[in-house]
C-alpha cells in the first residue's frame, strides 16, 4: 500500500481545521441562482462605505508601477506610521493584513514545547496560528463572553511564550478596560509576548481606547497589532501592521516573507492613514448602524452581546438554521459555532442603513419559518 503524502506532514498540522471565511456574494449567487446585486453581505466586518477619494486617487496613481516589485521594507508607509504614533521605524512590522502579522508572532515565538494562552470565544486565528507551529493552546474560560484577564493570568505556565488578546474581541465585540488591561500586561512575565490585537480600534469611542502605543516603552514584551481592513476600508488589499520593541520587531521581520505587502496596498494604506475625515465618517456611520441593529434585535425580542466594534453578535436560537434561511433571502451573516462555541449566535456586520434594514426584515421572516 502506497504512502499517503499527507502523512509526511506533522500530526499537529494535519489536525488543523482550516479557517472558514464569510461566504462570498458570487458563491451564494451561483448556489441559489440569485442576482449578485440583490445580495447583502454582512459577514466579514468590512467597511460598507468602501474607500475615501484620497485613497482611490493614490491607488490609481500607483497602477503604472505594478510591474515592479514593491518596496520590501515599506519605507513610506512605515514613515507615515512612525510619524502618526511617535514610534521609531524599527518598531514597525508590516503584514499582508494583521492576520499575517499575527502569524509572524507565532512563527517567531512559538514551536513544539511552547504554549500560548487565549480566551474562549477569541479570534479563530489564535488557536490556528498556535497549532500550526506545534505549540500547545491554553484556553481560558470567558467571562460574560469576553476576556477574563484574571483567568488568563492564572492560565500562564512555564511553557507559555505568547498571550493573545483581541480588544475589542472578535466575534463577541467585548472590551477589556484600559486600566485592567495594562494591569494584566504588568502581571505577565517579560519572557512572555503579549499581543493586543486592535483590529477594531478606530470604531471605539476615544475615551475607551487604551493608549497601548505608549505602553510599549514600559513593556518590551508587548506587541500591538492593527489593520487597514476595517475602518479604512482596505480589506481587499490586505495590509496591517504591528508596533513592538525594536528587538521583537527585528525577530518578526526575520521570518517575514519578502514583499509580503504589495505595492498598491502600501500606497493605499499611506493615503488612507492621512484621510482621517473618512475614518471619522465611518465611525459616525457605524454608531448609527449599530443603534439600528440593536433596536431591531430588541424589537424581535432577541438578546445580543454589547459590541464596541463594527458588528453585533445576536442570539437567535437555532443559529445554523436561521443562517441558512437568511442565505435563501439573499443575506449573508456569520455563524459563530464550532471553535467559537457560540452555537445559538450569529454575527452581523454593521452595514449601510438599507443593508441593515434588509437583514432585520429577513431575520424577522426567518425566525417565523
Amino acid at each position: 500500500m502506497s504512502l499517503d503524502p499527507c502523512e509526511l506532514s506533522p500530526s499537529y498540522v494535519r489536525s488543523i481545521a482550516p479557517y472558514q471565511p464569510g461566504k462570498p456574494i458570487s458563491e451564494l449567487a451561483r448556489e441559489l441562482g440569485l442576482k449578485e446585486e440583490s445580495i447583502v453581505k454582512l459577514a466579514s466586518n468590512e467597511n460598507p462605505r468602501g474607500i475615501g477619494p484620497r485613497t482611490r486617487a493614490a491607488i490609481e496613481g500607483a497602477l503604472g508601477e505594478i510591474a515592479r516589485y514593491p518596496d520590501g521594507n515599506g519605507h513610506a508607509l512605515k514613515q507615515s506610521l512612525a510619524r502618526r504614533y511617535g514610534v521609531d521605524m524599527a518598531q514597525i512590522v508590516l503584514g499582508n493584513g494583521s492576520n499575517d502579522v499575527l502569524e509572524l508572532v507565532a512563527l517567531a515565538f512559538l514551536g513544539p514545547g511552547r504554549a500560548a494562552v487565549y480566551s474562549q470565544h477569541a479570534f479563530a486565528v489564535y488557536p490556528l496560528a498556535t497549532q500550526a507551529r506545534g505549540a500547545r493552546g491554553i484556553v481560558a474560560p470567558a467571562k460574560e463572553y469576553g476576556h477574563d484577564l484574571e483567568a488568563m493570568a492564572r492560565s500562564l505556565d512555564d511553557e507559555t511564550c505568547v498571550v493573545w488578546i483581541a480588544n475589542p474581541n472578535n466575534p463577541t465585540g467585548t472590551l477589556a478596560a484600559p486600566q485592567a488591561l495594562e494591569a494584566f500586561v504588568r502581571r505577565v512575565p517579560e519572557r512572555v509576548i503579549v499581543v493586543i490585537d486592535e483590529a477594531y480600534n478606530e470604531y471605539m469611542p476615544a475615551d475607551l481606547r487604551a493608549d497601548t502605543v505608549k505602553w510599549l516603552k514600559r513593556h518590551p514584551n508587548l506587541v500591538v497589532t492593527r489593520t487597514f481592513s476595517k475602518a479604512y476600508g482596505l480589506a481587499g488589499l490586505r495590509v496591517g501592521y504591528a508596533l513592538a520593541h525594536p528587538s521583537v520587531a527585528d525577530v518578526m521581520n526575520r521570518v517575514r516573507q519578502p514583499f509580503n505587502v504589495n505595492s498598491i496596498a502600501l500606497v493605499a494604506a499611506a493615503a488612507a492613514l492621512e484621510d482621517m475625515e473618512f475614518v471619522a465618517r465611518s465611525y459616525a456611520g457605524n454608531l448609527q448602524g449599530m443603534r439600528q441593529l440593536r433596536e431591531g434585535a430588541e424589537r424581535l425580542g432577541l438578546e445580543y452581546i454589547p459590541s464596541y466594534a463594527n458588528f453585533l453578535t445576536v442570539r437567535v436560537g437555532r443559529a445554523q438554521d436561521i443562517y441558512k434561511r437568511l442565505l435563501r433571502r439573499g443575506v449573508i451573516v456569520r455563524p459563530v459555532s464550532g471553535g467559537y462555541e457560540l452555537p445559538e449566535h450569529l454575527r452581523v456586520t454593521v452595514g449601510t442603513e438599507a443593508e441593515n434594514e434588509k437583514f432585520l426584515s429577513a431575520l424577522a421572516a426567518s425566525l417565523k419559518d
